[in-house]
């Protein structure tokens, strides 16, 4: 007896371990995407085209690292992960926060932002085209990015 809530406390204290790491990704991501929307694409949109495509350049190839990629993947993959390991109610919404972090953030980027991103360093799209396009679709990954810490959430309270 003594051992089974032995071992239970060990599993919800390894849920909220992994609850609140769910929860600073996704809160990295979205504070990540809603910066560029509110202040780093209208920035750029206050300078020349040519200086607002080369700073552009500059931050695509810079935000490729680590740092990137931690919130980036392990936001869907740490609520997923979260998901299969919860009981029920909370499963449910860390994989509601799992599905959205993936479409919304994770195939917006791959399927949207980044071939624009590569356009824009071919030089075959124009930075009057790129901007708008992309700071909507960026956008979309905030308000993602932003439901997905939500859901996380409400999924922690659950457990």
């Amino acid at each position: 007896m003594a051992m089974d809530r032995l071992i239970a406390a060990d599993h919800y204290m390894s849920m909220l371990l992994l609850a609140l790491i769910t929860l600073a990704l996704h809160g990295a991501l979205a504070g990540l995407f809603y910066t560029f929307s509110m202040s780093v694409m209208p920035g750029l949109n206050a300078v020349e085209p040519t200086q607002a495509e080369a700073a552009m350049r500059s931050i695509n190839r810079k935000i490729l690292n680590p740092w990137l990629y931690i919130p980036f993947l392990g936001s869907p993959l740490a609520a997923l992960a979260a998901g299969f390991l919860a009981g029920s109610p909370a499963a449910v919404w860390f994989f509601a926060a799992a599905a959205v972090s993936f479409v919304g953030s994770f195939l917006v980027t791959m399927v949207i932002n980044v071939p624009m991103n590569n356009a824009l360093d071919a030089g075959t799209m124009s930075w009057k085209d790129y901007s708008p396009r992309w700071t909507t679709w960026n956008t979309l990954r905030a308000i993602a990015s932003l439901a997905g810490l939500v859901l996380a959430g409400v999924g922690l309270v659950n457990l």
